[in-house]
């Protein structure tokens, strides 16, 4: 496979100190995470809770290391408050962005959200939208669509594990019901595999509307224990049911296949939440730069 130089190549800071879980590589700077993420060859990363929101400070310690902001999570709780709430927390992280000069900001509905809930079943026990739920979250991410517009820039709808969005159904739905000029959506090979979907299938089926990549690899026998279980997202997590592609059961070639094909243009982010006292971050690291050459030619 040729390489697309259209694709930048990024990487998650939750590696290294995880969000969700602080505790997780709470002992993990800043500064040691960006530095050894140039050292592993990458030139993105997405913003963590350790990262400055100074973005001269940010700008400043990024480029030392040539290094860029890919994008940055952003929370929206438009099924369960006020649009408003949501939209103008959303115009700051919108403005934060684009100053640090990303293209695209990640969105996740967290309204009814179970993944940050310790002792809940993530695969049984999730909320499932209602149709008024439905409309509220379309038109509301619709509503984002044009405010990121505003700024040429592009909302990516994150299909997760424990929300509203994590089936394929799901995410069919909220395809259909949202203008495809103004909500485009993330492609997370891990958060598919998870939820039993094949992830070839949704990349073919919604190739044109995918505007940014996470590359994340599930190991099999953790995720038979997280069924058989009924673990938490977060237990799962701690349980090491993610790792880096190339080190759990996905078959990547196919999906860097359809993505070259289709002049895919934007970053590949590999996003592989592990406790760092287990997988130690700039090992994996390494070792996912390695994959990518081999597998994607990048």
């Amino acid at each position: 496979m040729q390489g697309n130089n259209k694709i930048k190549l990024g990487i998650a800071p939750i590696a290294w100190t995880n969000d969700d879980l602080p505790e997780l590589g709470k002992e993990n700077t800043f500064e040691q995470c960006i530095s050894e993420m140039a050292l592993a060859g990458f030139t993105g990363s997405e913003v963590g809770n350790k990262y400055p929101r100074d973005t001269k400070i940010l700008k400043k310690a990024l480029e030392l290391r040539g290094m860029n902001i890919a994008s940055a999570w952003f929370s929206s709780f438009l099924t369960t408050n006020p649009l408003k709430e949501t939209v103008d927390a959303f115009k700051l992280h919108r403005d934060f962005l684009y100053e640090m000069g990303a293209k695209v900001i990640v969105v996740s509905e967290q309204g009814h959200g179970i993944q940050g809930q310790m002792d809940t079943p993530v695969l049984t026990k999730k909320h499932i939208f209602t149709k008024e739920e439905w409309n509220l979250l379309a038109s509301g991410l619709e509503e984002l669509g044009r405010l990121a517009a505003q700024k040429d820039m592009k909302i990516v709808f994150h299909h997760h594990m424990g929300t509203g969005v994590q089936t394929f159904e799901e995410i069919d739905k909220l395809m259909e019901l949202t203008d495809p000029r103004l909500v485009y959506l993330l492609f997370d090979s891990g958060h598919l595999t998870f939820s039993g979907v094949d992830p070839e299938a949704v990349l073919r089926k919604y190739i044109n509307r995918i505007k940014h990549v996470h590359l994340k690899d599930i190991r099999k026998e953790i995720l038979s224990k997280v069924k058989s279980e009924e673990m938490s997202f977060l237990n799962a997590v701690k349980a090491g049911v993610f790792t880096i592609p190339g080190d759990g059961m996905i078959d990547f070639e196919p999906l860097f296949k359809i993505l070259d094909e289709n002049n895919y243009e934007g970053w590949y982010v590999v996003e592989a939440e592990q406790d760092p006292a287990l997988a130690n971050p700039l090992e994996y690291a390494m070792k996912a730069r390695k994959f990518i050459k081999e597998k994607a030619g990048i």
